[in-house]
Order: C-alpha cells, then sequence, then structure tokens
C-alpha cells in the first residue's frame, strides 16, 4: 500500500514454497529433518525483512510439500524472492509515478550503505542518460550473507528474442581482502543469475527430469552473455560473503529492464517464455 506521498505505507508478503531444508536432510539426514510443514524464516530468506522504510511490514511462509526433491542453489532462498521483491518495488514506483531509482532511495534514509550502492551502480550505468535504442535499463538492490549488490540490466527483446548487452554491478561486501575474486565473483553470479532467468526450466514426465543433461537444458552461452561491469564500494562494514550475493539481483533488474523496454511485466520465470 502507498500513502498520499506515494511512499510504501505498508508491505505483506505471504510466500507458498516448499522448504529446501526439509527436503534436503530428509533424504540425508533424516533424524535432523525438520518438518515438511513448519514455517520458517529460512525458507523465505530475502523476503523476511526489506531495507526500505515502511510504517508496517509483514512476510509469511506457507509450507507446500512438493513431490520433486529439493536442493541447495546458488543463494538458496534469496534467488527468488529477490525477485518478488524487487520486481514489486518497481511496480510501487510506477503506481506512484516516480523513477524506479529515485522511489528506492526515497525509501532508504535509514540505510545509507544500500544507498551508496545505489547510487554507485548508478553513476557508472549513466542512469539519468537515454538508454541505447531498443534498449531499456532496470534496476534491482539485495542483501545477502551480509553483502549489499546493486545491479542495473540494460536488456530489450530484438527479433523475438531477449538481449542484454551490459550489465553493471555494485557490491558493498565490507573490506575487499582480494578485489579480483570479488569481480569474479560478480561476474560469475550475474551470468548464473541471468541465465536462470532467461533459461532455465525443468520439466517432468512420468516422474523423471525430461532435461537430463545439457544438450537439452540450455545455458546462456558466450555470445549472448552481457559485459558485466562491477564496482567494489569501499566500506567499513563487517566483512561479507561474496560466493552468492552477486545472483539474486540479476532478475529482477532484468525483468525490471524488459518491463520499461516493452510495457510488458512478466511475473514468471522464466522471462525468455514471455518475451520470445
Amino acid at each position: 500500500a502507498l500513502d498520499a506521498q506515494g511512499r510504501i505505507a505498508a508491505f505483506d508478503a505471504r510466500i507458498a514454497v516448499p522448504s529446501v531444508a526439509a527436503s534436503f536432510f530428509a533424504r540425508n539426514l533424516p533424524l535432523i529433518a525438520p518438518s515438511p510443514d513448519s514455517a520458517s524464516a529460512g525458507a523465505i530468506e530475502g523476503a523476511d525483512s526489506i531495507p526500505y522504510a515502511t510504517s508496517a511490514f509483514r512476510a509469511v511462509h506457507v509450507p507446500v510439500e512438493q513431490p520433486v526433491p529439493l536442493g541447495f542453489w546458488r543463494s538458496v532462498g534469496h534467488s527468488f524472492t529477490a525477485f518478488f521483491v524487487e520486481s514489486f518495488v518497481d511496480e510501487l514506483a510506477a503506481a506512484a509515478g516516480v523513477d524506479p531509482l529515485r522511489f528506492r532511495l526515497a525509501h532508504l534514509a535509514g540505510a545509507p550503505h544500500h544507498a551508496a550502492v545505489l547510487k554507485a551502480v548508478a553513476a557508472d550505468a549513466g542512469w539519468d542518460r537515454p538508454s541505447p535504442p531498443g534498449l531499456a535499463r532496470g534496476v534491482a538492490l539485495h542483501e545477502s550473507f551480509g553483502s549489499i549488490v546493486a545491479t542495473i540490466v540494460e536488456a530489450g527483446v530484438k527479433d523475438g528474442a531477449v538481449v542484454v548487452p551490459r550489465v553493471f554491478v555494485a557490491v558493498d561486501c565490507g573490506r575487499a581482502i582480494n578485489p579480483d575474486s570479488v569481480r569474479a565473483q560478480l561476474e560469475g553470479a550475474t551470468i548464473q543469475g541471468l541465465d536462470a532467468a532467461l533459461n532455465s526450466t525443468l520439466r517432468f514426465a512420468e516422474g523423471m527430469a525430461v532435461e537430463r543433461n545439457f544438450d537439452t537444458y540450455p545455458l546462456l552461452a558466450l555470445d549472448r552473455s552481457p559485459v558485466v561491469v562491477t564496482r567494489i564500494v569501499a566500506s567499513d562494514r563487517p566483512l561479507g560473503g561474496m560466493g552468492e550475493p552477486g545472483l539474486p539481483p540479476a532478475a529482477p533488474a532484468l525483468a525490471n529492464a524488459l518491463a520499461a523496454a516493452t510495457g510488458v511485466r512478466a511475473r514468471r520465470l522464466p522471462l525468455g517464455a514471455t518475451y520470445a
């Protein structure tokens, strides 16, 4: 809900999702496996709190069992909750009639580190300059594993296919002990996140996965991978992780860019199916 000034008055998230921990431990360590029907903040990590100021906030996990066995994936719950939250923040910005970057900054007065990362990536991407012809920019901001990452994606649809020429990523991970490794993790996580957002889907037939190897499971090939520009924001925050935080903002930043470029908002992954 937005108030009369176009600010977030209340944010209420209700997420129906299986528990990865319950599925994984039931197969591997059944004696300590949590109940699959027990709600857990860990199952909706990344949506259990948001950096944006709001008068009221609630996030609820509704456990839903699925027959497909689940395992841990890069950034775990953050991988999908960032898509929900940051796509919806763009929709709130549109409802308020405010630029999505400025809408976020207006709600980050109490989160200066988040605001600094967002401003850094906006400067690198030239947010205030016109986008290249046929493309639009989308932004997303997410904190996971102690690190704050902001991503801006340039994307559009050409000849029936999604194109992503450039991506800009900024991170506050505390002190960057090995900057080259930080940049490599940001690049790899961004590509993996874009790949999942564009292509990755699994179908099941007669109890078996249809996509069982890379000949039937599409990946983002080198000729379709974007240039990834990274920035490490100097910070005095405690050390954060770097293996996973680059992935969560990739999908919503791409979704927001494609919504701006086409006027069509996709709320279902993979995005490639919507815009093909």
